[in-house]
């Protein structure tokens, strides 16, 4: 509740003045009927209606209050909002090739690859985001949709050694690109999550870049591996060993397909960079939120003023009826 004309509130402090004037009145006049001795008066017993000899005037404060109140024109405002999310088509494209099994992340590259992109999915709102995975080849294994559990569902399926191994970098984000060319979303994306250079395929990954580029599809590209040597999971006679491996990411070239399209590149060397590095990629993606305002005002004063003109009346009534005053001179 609101106030169009507060000013008249102002008015509000004439009611302790009134109630002051009516108690200097009742302290320093005899009355409205003059007695010689008002003694019996005192003895005699007091019945239902003087007990309420004050009420026509508290109804007049009560009413002068409402009035002013009304004078103010009380107002109720309804706000409205309507909120549009502008959704975006991205891929994830996600490599499987054996040496995500490596184990300088806890438990492993493609465990947290996967735990890190289900993270991602869950904070998206109306973007369609599909799936393309690779090793020595590239498939598609979701295409953008808004189904995010079946998303999710998919991910966690996943495992690394179904594919022929080696790492089709070129292929997958080709694979990505026919996804998303022909999408009319304002905004079309592809994440590249990879830890190795391009060794299989016949598409190289700048000439993608450049189709990506041409079709208006932005990749962000991101290295996943520490640095040196990783330890990696050999099974033996004796079971399984970790022996280190080299680490080999072509970081030249996944920089130069990033920059090609308008995008960057990105190095997680631990979990808690790759968490952070897709949430910058969130914040740089974020989908925009259209938001119509509206608003109506709706007047109450009638409120205030309907109360305060029956209250009126019921003064008017009671004071020239069970409540009269005779005044005797």
């Amino acid at each position: 509740m609101t106030f169009a004309t507060p000013a008249w509130l102002a008015l509000l402090v004439l009611l302790p003045l009134l109630i002051g004037v009516r108690w200097w009145q009742h302290r320093h006049a005899g009355g409205d009927l003059r007695y010689s001795s008002i003694h019996p008066l005192r003895e005699a017993p007091r019945t239902f209606w003087s007990r309420l000899r004050e009420l026509p005037f508290a109804l007049r404060l009560i009413a002068l209050a409402l009035g002013i109140l009304a004078l103010a024109r009380p107002q109720e405002q309804h706000v409205f909002e309507k909120r549009t999310i502008e959704g975006r088509d991205l891929m994830l494209v996600l490599d499987l090739s054996s040496s995500m099994l490596a184990q300088d992340f806890s438990p492993s590259r493609f465990e947290v690859a996967r735990r890190t992109a289900m993270q991602f999915i869950q904070g998206r709102q109306a973007d369609r985001i599909g799936l393309v995975v690779f090793a020595g080849q590239a498939f598609t294994q979701v295409p953008p949709t808004l189904d995010y559990r079946f998303l999710r569902t998919i991910l966690q399926r996943l495992q690394v050694g179904r594919l022929e191994d080696g790492t089709a970098i070129g292929t997958a984000l080709a694979t990505a690109i026919n996804r998303l060319k022909d999408s009319e979303a304002r905004s079309k994306v592809i994440i590249l999550l990879t830890d190795g250079q391009n060794n299989r395929g016949e598409i190289d990954p700048l000439t993608a870049a450049e189709l990506a580029r041409q079709t208006g599809i932005r990749i962000y590209t991101i290295g996943l591996s520490g640095h040196g040597e990783a330890p990696y999971p050999v099974q033996t006679p004796f079971g399984t060993q970790r022996q280190p491996v080299p680490v080999e990411i072509d970081e030249t070239m996944m920089r130069e397909v990033a920059e090609k399209t308008g995008g960057r590149y990105f190095r997680a060397t631990d979990a808690s960079t790759l968490e952070a590095i897709y949430t910058e990629i969130d914040r740089l993606e974020k989908s925009p939120v259209a938001v119509t305002r509206y608003e109506t005002v709706q007047e109450r004063y009638a409120f205030f003023l309907g109360p305060a003109l029956l209250l009126i009346l019921l003064e008017l009534v009671l004071r020239n009826t069970r409540l009269r005053r005779l005044v005797v001179t």
